[in-house]
Formats: structure tokens, sequence, C-alpha cells
């Protein structure tokens, strides 16, 4: 039987969603049956194997549909293999070191037993929503700062754990 992954994400402007896209992708090329969803709208996590979420940072806390969604569904989730990743820093940061997860999503990680976290750069381009955002973009400080090739090996190395779970 193939494992079915559940990719949750929470954002604003997207940019969470195409990194919740990207690893959604990456495991189904590995094998798995797996989908991208908007945090908020799933309903149930008990259909799914193993889950990941996501959330975009927004002043040092991370996005309120992901907090919510962990809150939700938090004991289905701690039954099931759980990876966290965040979505924010507007320059390289996230490409270079480690950041670890905000303060409450660490609580969040050790209530629930998850896997692994990782932080991925940011994306903010124009037409983002929010005044913060707006003003952001007005400073000239926006931009993409995705690294999809280290969101793929993060993704690939979920998928090995997952494989390795299954035999």
């Amino acid at each position: 039987m193939t494992a079915n992954v559940l990719v949750a994400y929470g954002t604003t402007n997207g940019s969470t969603a195409r990194i919740a896209e990207a690893v959604a992708a990456v495991l189904r090329k590995e094998g798995f049956t797996s989908e991208a969803l908007p945090a908020a709208a799933v309903t149930r996590v008990t259909p799914y194997d193993a889950v990941v979420v996501g959330g975009a940072l927004y002043a040092g806390r991370w996005h309120k549909d992901a907090r919510r969604f962990l809150r939700r569904h938090g004991k289905d989730l701690a039954g099931r293999p759980l990876w966290l990743f965040s979505s924010g820093p507007l320059d390289a940061s996230a490409a270079e070191r480690d950041i670890p997860p905000v303060p409450g999503l660490k609580r969040a990680m050790t209530r629930l037993d998850a896997r692994g976290h990782v932080t991925f750069g940011g994306c903010l381009e124009e037409g983002a929503k929010g005044l913060v955002a707006r003003m952001i973009l007005r400073d000239d400080k926006g931009g993409d700062f995705r690294d999809f090739g280290l969101i793929e090996e993060w993704a690939a190395r979920i998928a090995k754990e997952l494989a390795a779970k299954k035999t």
C-alpha cells in the first residue's frame, strides 16, 4: 500500500502554498499519494498516513491557519509521522544556516512529537496583501528567497524516511 501524505499550509500571499505544492510533488514523484491543501480547508487528517504542515512567518509567529490546524487536529496528528516547515525570511539566511522554529511552534513540535522542522526563505512580491507587506515592498525589501533545490531535498528526505518505515 502507498502511504497517503497530506501537505497542509497556512499562507496569506501564496508563497507558502507554492512550497507545499513542491513538497507534495516530490512525494508523488517518490511513489507516495500526496496532496497540498490550505490548512483551514482540512476537516480530517485520519485519511492520511503522514502529515507535513507549513506556515508562513509573520512578526515571529506562524500563520494563524497553520497554528489552528495543529490545535484542531492535535490528537490525530500525535499518532502519525509529522514534519513542519516555516517560510518567511526575506533574505538568504534560510539557505545559509539552520533557523530554529519560533517558540510557539517549538512547543507544538514537542507536544506532537514532530520528526523535524526547517525554515525556508520567503517570497514577497508586488500585489501582496497587508499593510506591513506593502511597507516592506515600498522599502524595496521584498523579493523571492525560496530555494526550491533545498525544498526538494528536504521533501526527498521525508520520502526516504517514509519508505524506510514501510519496509
